[in-house]
């Protein structure tokens, strides 16, 4: 009997899956709005659709049990960690400047 209905999780999957921009959209926005915990869960949920967190270990070349870790709430990789998982992933890390909601340089100094 073919099933007729899939889960939340795994719609998404299949949705970033076949999109990857949105997967880099959503890893983005989850760094703008949410903290570590976000991150690495979101992290573990996209895992999912590249494979698995064994998949996206051994490309990462990252020990599985290590990458489970990583991904837990309390995970806190190093920066070449996060880059080996974001690139095993087809993403990378990219730096924006603050600016974008009209401040210069020298007002966010100011206001700190």
């Amino acid at each position: 009997m073919a099933k007729t209905h899939r889960t939340h999780e795994e719609a998404t999957v299949e949705m970033f899956r076949k999109d990857p921009e949105l997967a880099a959209e959503y890893l983005n926005s989850v760094l703008e709005d949410g903290d570590e915990t976000d991150l690495m869960l979101a992290l573990r949920t996209l895992s999912k659709t590249f494979g698995g967190v064994q998949e996206v270990a051994r490309q990462a070349d990252i020990n599985a049990h290590t990458l489970y870790r990583t991904l837990s709430e309390k995970g806190n990789p190093e920066l070449k960690t996060l880059s080996a998982i974001l690139k095993a992933m087809g993403m990378r890390l990219a730096i924006r400047p603050l600016n974008h909601h009209g401040q210069h340089r020298g007002q966010h100094r100011a206001q700190a």
